[in-house]
């Protein structure tokens, strides 16, 4: 089973009613949040009426919220740059 990946990219602030309403039925209250939706008709319809303001990309599994954070967690140590020579 797939799954739409969605994440809200533009906020929703000054769209109409009915749109704030889909992102709030979709669970998307802030930029940059992530859920995961089945594929299905309805859903996808709900995307297409908030689709300047999402991204989706079509997935084989959900994540978990432990797994996206681990997603966007930088790797551990640090790199350290030589100065440039004088």
């Amino acid at each position: 089973m797939s799954f739409f990946r969605i994440t809200l990219t533009r906020s929703g602030i000054g769209m109409p009613k009915r749109t704030q309403g889909v992102l709030k039925a979709l669970g998307l209250r802030h930029r940059m949040a992530t859920v995961f939706y089945p594929v299905t008709p309805e859903v996808a319809g709900q995307i297409m009426r908030v689709k300047e303001l999402v991204t989706v990309q079509e997935v084989d599994k959900a994540l978990t919220k432990e797994e996206l954070r681990a997603e966007r967690r930088p790797e551990a140590g640090f790199y350290l740059e030589t100065a440039a020579p004088r």
